[in-house]
């Protein structure tokens, strides 16, 4: 049913009225049939190539259709706790009310979430260690600190520094040894040769009192006035703290005071427990620690000279790294050539001074300086003491 008309250049299809009357009559009838389920066979399309060589076969290729997937279900939806948890409640029912957890949305996409979840049991899981300590009942006593410390002596596993020596200092005031608390007596302070005290048993004396400098002015004399004094708590001589009441000769130590429970005020004054007043006062001074500079007045020339005039010297003085031995003498008839504009040279003066050697540049040594008399003058000596080698002696008319 199809003509072909070859040119001599170009070539027709040629296709009658008949065959596509008939092709549009099965389109029609095939649109106006209901779409079954079943995959129909894709129809044929008929091709004819012609040139103006020859005619080519016609070959019927298929149309394939794209594949389409199947439509997802739907998620499953859970309602919120806080719905399901809504009762409608009827007038004559129990109210009950129902909580829910809510759930993760399920995911079709993984093929693992047919699995049932595997549970995590506690006790297959992990488990809680706990630890029970038992005392066995009876006579069973801990070792003290000072057994723990043999005991680790004998084996012998420690490292222990040197003990560090007692400290036999003692306070002329409240006579106990060695420094005091920071909250009690605190540290000592140096009154004069082998002579202490702590400093607020001298700051609390009724006499004493601070200057802005920090120097405590009267302590010689309130140490005099409590060589006579008898504390009313101890029963023993040295007190020198007061009660402020008028009239009262109640006096104290003051860690006597302290454990005798008196009252402490800022301006620096003490109540005795019979004139105290009852309850917690604004003034009151509970904390007696001092961390400022403080230090005890007094004459250092006359200390020194005092120091200097006593015959049996059992203490040695030291400034710095002068340590001093002996003062020496002059006699009448050596005041004209054993003095200058500036000192004097008394014969049988002695002292000695650690500084650098002239041998070795990181060696200290010994320079034991002394003053003789040689032919009515002066004579200066230093005589080098260094270990290892003999004493070397230097000698002149000058100290220079």
């Amino acid at each position: 049913m199809k003509d072909i008309v070859f040119c001599s250049n170009n070539c027709f299809v040629l296709y009658s009225a008949a065959v596509q009357a008939k092709n549009s009559e099965n389109k029609e009838s095939v649109s106006s049939l209901p779409q079954s389920p079943m995959k129909e066979r894709p129809p044929k399309a008929f091709h004819q190539y012609s040139n103006n060589i020859s005619t080519l076969d016609v070959h019927c290729l298929p149309q394939l259709q794209e594949k389409v997937s199947p439509p997802s279900s739907p998620p499953i939806m859970f309602p919120p706790a806080f719905e399901a948890a809504k009762v409608e409640a009827k007038p004559d029912e129990l109210k009950v009310t129902v909580k829910l957890k809510p759930r993760l949305k399920a995911i079709h996409s993984s093929l693992d979430d047919s699995r049932p979840p595997s549970k995590k049991w506690k006790g297959t899981k992990w488990k809680k260690w706990s630890i029970q300590v038992v005392i066995p009942k009876g006579s069973f006593k801990p070792p003290c600190e000072e057994e723990i410390d043999e005991f680790l002596k004998k084996l012998g596993t420690t490292l222990k520094p040197d003990p560090v020596p007692k400290d036999y200092r003692k306070c002329c005031f409240c006579h106990e040894e060695g420094d005091g608390l920071t909250d009690g007596p605190a540290r000592l302070l140096n009154l004069d040769l082998d002579l202490w005290v702590h400093l607020n048993c001298a700051l609390w004396s009724t006499e004493v009192y601070e200057t802005q400098a920090g120097a405590l002015i009267n302590v010689e004399l309130a140490l005099r006035r409590g060589l006579q004094m008898k504390c009313m708590f101890c029963h023993k001589m040295g007190a020198t703290s007061g009660c402020h009441r008028l009239r009262c000769t109640n006096i104290y130590h003051f860690t006597c005071a302290i454990k005798a429970q008196c009252m402490f005020f800022k301006d620096k004054t003490m109540l005795c427990p019979m004139h105290k007043p009852k309850g917690t006062h604004e003034q009151e001074l509970s904390y007696f620690a001092v961390f400022r500079r403080v230090y005890v007045q007094r004459d250092e020339v006359r200390q020194i000279a005092s120091i200097v005039q006593r015959g049996e010297r059992d203490h040695t003085f030291r400034v710095g790294s002068l340590i001093f031995h002996a003062v020496g003498q002059l006699l009448p008839q050596q005041m004209q050539a054993f003095h200058s504009s500036k000192a004097l040279f008394p014969v049988g003066y002695e002292a000695s001074r650690l500084y650098w050697s002239m041998r070795y540049a990181n060696r200290r040594c010994r320079y034991l300086c002394s003053i003789e008399e040689k032919d009515g003058l002066p004579l200066f000596v230093i005589r080098v003491v260094e270990q290892g080698h003999e004493d070397l002696v230097l000698a002149d008319t000058t100290p220079k």
